[in-house]
Formats: structure tokens, sequence, C-alpha cells
């Protein structure tokens, strides 16, 4: 039995949703947040994120549009991914919406800065310093969160990578770039996490192969949909030929 190669249609849809989350979560994480926070002045990052509190809101809603547009992603390669091999699949997705899970309740956090900086009689026994400092923390707090989850995203890539380069459908050289970023994101995840000391000698750009990777992956697809290898009929194990039939 051939590989089964998902539909131009169905192709392009996962990749213009994966390029809607690359984009909407770099605006929420560098364009909105990443021009707000300053360093470790509470003091600063407070006046900036009240001068500004429109981006700020934007940059949650960015986080929001991002998290529906991976689920969308998940599932559509889940299915694509199916007939490569279904039980890998299938626990890639698991990896994704663990992580998805994990950010969405991390996006709660951002949420506090707003209500510890406005004005309100709850917190009149609080001084501004300290509600500043509450504030950051909260902030602080949300990107180790924003680590956690990468480790399972990183397992997705990585698991994601393994699958394109099977599939058949896909250039394999994606395939690598995808595994790479991966790893990456499970390195430097849980570098953060273990040892941020050892995490800040680390370079800048060890991550660059994450946004290589996904965006190769989500154009890919969005301008060349899903293309069989011509001259090649690849067969599905046995445990897929059945997960795909279930």
């Amino acid at each position: 039995m051939a590989e089964a190669v998902p539909s131009p249609r169905i192709a392009r849809l996962a990749g213009a949703m994966y390029l809607g989350t690359i984009v909407l979560g770099l605006f929420a994480e560098v364009g909105a947040r990443g021009s707000l926070i300053v360093g470790g002045d509470a003091a600063a990052t407070a006046r900036a994120i009240l001068a500004d509190e429109t981006l700020f809101r934007a940059g949650i809603a960015a986080d929001l549009a991002m998290l529906a547009c991976y689920v969308g992603v998940t599932a559509l390669f889940l299915d694509m991914f199916r007939p490569v091999h279904a039980g890998a699949s299938r626990m890639a997705a698991a990896f994704s919406f663990i992580g998805i899970a994990v950010l969405a309740a991390d996006t709660l956090l951002l949420l506090a800065p707003l209500r510890l900086l406005a004005p309100s009689p709850a917190l009149a026994t609080l001084g501004e310093p300290q509600r500043e400092a509450a504030a950051l923390l909260a902030l602080r707090i949300h990107g180790d969160n924003y680590d956690v989850s990468l480790v399972f995203f990183g397992i997705y890539c990585l698991m994601l990578g393994c699958l394109a380069w099977r599939c058949g459908f896909l250039p394999k050289a994606i395939g690598a770039l995808m595994a790479l970023a991966g790893g990456c994101y499970i390195f430097d995840s849980v570098a953060d996490l273990t040892a941020p000391t050892f995490a800040r000698t680390l370079s800048p750009h060890l991550m660059d192969p994450t946004l290589i990777g996904e965006a190769a992956l989500a154009l890919w697809l969005l301008v060349f949909g899903a293309r069989g290898t011509p001259g090649r009929a690849t067969r599905m194990p046995q445990a897929a030929r059945q997960g795909h039939r279930a």
C-alpha cells in the first residue's frame, strides 16, 4: 500500500496556521512584552506597562490566538502523519497539547501586573514599590512557566522532525531542521530551569534553529503543500496501517 499523501488543501491550511502561530508568538513575546519589560527594573517596567497598556493587552490577545492556531496545527499534523506511524503521531500530539495547556494556564499570570498596578482599594495596604515588585515577579514566573511549556513543545518538534524525515511527502532537510529545533528547545529550556547560571553563558544564537526549522516547515506546506516523492511508493509499517484503518 502506497503511503498516503495529505491533500494540498489540508497541507496548506496546516502551513498557514503554523505560520500564524510563529508570527503571533513573536509579536507577543518580542513585539509586545519584549518592548515593555525593562530587565530587572520593576519601577521602569511598571511605568512602561501603564504607559502602553493597550500594547501589553494586545500581547495577551496574540498569545490566545497563537494557542488557538497551535491547537489547529496539532490536530492537522496528527492526521497528516498518522499514516507514517500512528503511535508516534498520537504521542507527539499529546506532548503538544500538554505544552498548550501549560502555556494557556501561564497566560493568567500576565493579568497579574495589570491588577497589581491598577488603583484598587484591596491593595491600598501595599506601597507602590511592593506592587511594582510583585508585578515583575509575576512576569518572571510567567517566563519560567514558558520554559516548562517549551520542553513539551521541544519534544513535539523532535518527534515531528522524525515523522517528517520518514514521511516521503516533505524534504528530509525539513525533518532534520525540525528535529534540531526540538533539541534546541529542550536543551535551552532545561538549562534555564535547572542551571540558570550556566544558561546565561549560552550563545543567544542557540535558539536560531527553532525559528529556521519551524518557519521552513510552515512555509513549505503553505507554498508547496505536501508532495509525494516521484517514482517512490513507500510502504507503511503494519502498525501504521492498522492505526490508519482504525
